[in-house]
């Protein structure tokens, strides 16, 4: 899930209190932020993001859950201000990193919303780590990378190894947005513009993080569906997405206790960027426990697993 580079503004009327905390896990850094807002709805929401993702790049997704309860973004080991995490450490030690964090700031169980490769990482903290989680967002996900996904990855990484950043910024966009029918995907043009050039100018730091944590993903089975995690779930993606694709989704979504699935109309990997106002829409509404029926964004909502009876 890339980055938003627009501000996050407030919720109208307020002023949220915004605390920085340095965090250690195994000797790694990490960081989170934690935004307050004044009239607090839900629980705490955890905003877990993708290989480009940083705790201060959230943009106008954050606002949408401001509007609703405290919001906690994140920089674990890998990322942002965490600095290079080898691509040995997998998602285990990241769940883990994430569930200090939260238990650090003194939050309480927390929701969760992940996106693209956040979601592995989420997934494994719901089966780890239940005691600090509610409810798990995940957008865009899969069980593992797909065959036909690896050698297109494996170009993106060779420019982005040989420094080619205009070629990496292209190839990243054609593999995480539709280019069969891009005339259908909601902003999809400014959107891509907007992707194309951010991840062209990628800093040193940046570039060796995206490069050793999509390698991660390449050499390591980040998620493991033997055990169903506990906590109920929500899996959504683009109706239009070809990377994360909605039946992958779907069979995932399988891969939970007690879990929903849902299509984003309009919309493809980028659907927090593409319908931002809708999916947090979404997200808000599964965590207060409301209704998910008929709404005007959505190709419908499926239960994909329900709990067995006690």
């Amino acid at each position: 899930m890339p980055y938003d580079s627009s501000p996050a503004p407030p919720p109208v009327g307020t002023a949220p209190l915004v605390t920085v905390r340095t965090h250690r896990w195994e000797g790694f850094p990490c960081e989170s932020r934690h935004v307050r807002t004044a009239d607090p709805r839900i629980a705490p929401v955890l905003l877990v993001g993708g290989a480009f993702q940083n705790k201060e790049g959230w943009g106008r997704f954050e606002r949408g859950f401001l509007a609703h309860g405290d919001v906690l973004t994140v920089d674990p080991p890998g990322w942002g201000a965490g600095g290079v995490l080898p691509e040995r450490f997998g998602a285990d030690f990241l769940a883990d990193a994430l569930a200090h964090m939260v238990e650090e700031s003194g939050l309480g169980r927390v929701n969760v919303l992940s996106g693209s490769y956040g979601t592995a990482i989420a997934y494994r903290m719901a089966q780890r780590h239940p005691h600090v989680l509610r409810k798990v967002v995940l957008l865009g996900t899969m069980r593992s990378i797909p065959e036909d996904s690896r050698a297109p990855m494996d170009v993106t990484m060779g420019h982005l190894r040989a420094g080619r950043m205009r070629e990496f910024a292209e190839c990243s966009a054609d593999l995480l947005m539709n280019t069969d029918e891009p005339e259908r995907v909601t902003r999809g043009a400014r959107v891509r513009e907007n992707l194309v050039g951010r991840m062209s100018r990628l800093t040193a730091l940046e570039a060796a993080q995206t490069y050793t944590n999509t390698r991660r993903l390449l050499v390591q089975e980040m998620v493991d569906t033997q055990h169903p995690p506990d906590v109920p779930v929500l899996v959504a993606t683009g109706e239009l997405d070809t990377f994360t694709t909605p039946a992958l989704c779907r069979d995932m979504a399988a891969a939970c206790r007690d879990s929903w699935f849902v299509q984003v109309a309009d919309a493809d990997h980028l659907v927090h960027l593409e319908r931002t106002d809708e999916t947090a829409d979404l997200a808000c509404r599964f965590f207060a426990g409301r209704p998910l029926d008929d709404l005007p964004y959505s190709r419908g909502v499926e239960r994909a697993s329900s709990p067995a009876p006690p």
